[in-house]
């Protein structure tokens, strides 16, 4: 015998039912992908920013060149990768959060930068920490703004 809830909910259309579990399916399988596609990209991103601060390492007390580098160069990759992926290419749907979120993301290190300014405060150097704070602000917009703009001229030009 059915239940009053089993009647409310049977399938009058069994092929509705079957859509709708097919449908909830195929969006796991998506976030199970895109999940996977950030993760793998930010261990890639990870290692190259860990290896930058290897091969360019920063003495305690002064401005930190690298993550400073680091940071302007993915700000500037995001900028021209977006303007490619907007206006010239459509790639497949896992390269964005592949190489955007995750390449990027993992190799752009914004919270290393908050953690540099704090120790150059806490060690007496203000002044360095104060403009490191705003250098990398700077930087990391005009590094967008620069390589989208040039990457907008190129595609343009080539599209010509």
């Amino acid at each position: 015998m059915t239940s009053s809830r089993d009647q409310m909910t049977a399938p009058t259309d069994s092929g509705f039912f079957l859509s709708v579990t097919s449908q909830r399916r195929e969006r796991a399988r998506r976030r199970i992908a895109v999940t996977t596609a950030v993760a793998v990209g930010g261990a890639l991103g990870s290692a190259a920013r860990y290896g930058a601060s290897l091969a360019w390492p920063t003495a305690q007390d002064t401005f930190p060149w690298t993550t400073f580098a680091v940071n302007a160069t993915g700000c500037a990759v995001i900028g021209a990768f977006l303007v490619i992926i907007n206006d010239a290419w459509s790639p497949h749907w896992l390269v964005r959060p592949f190489f955007g979120t995750g390449v990027l993301g993992g190799f752009t290190t914004f919270s290393t930068y908050a953690v540099d300014i704090q120790r150059l405060v806490q060690d007496g150097q203000s002044p360095i920490g104060l403009a490191y704070l705003a250098a990398t602000v700077l930087a990391a917009f005009v590094a967008v703004w620069c390589a989208a703009a040039a990457t907008r001229r190129l595609v343009s030009w080539r599209q010509r």
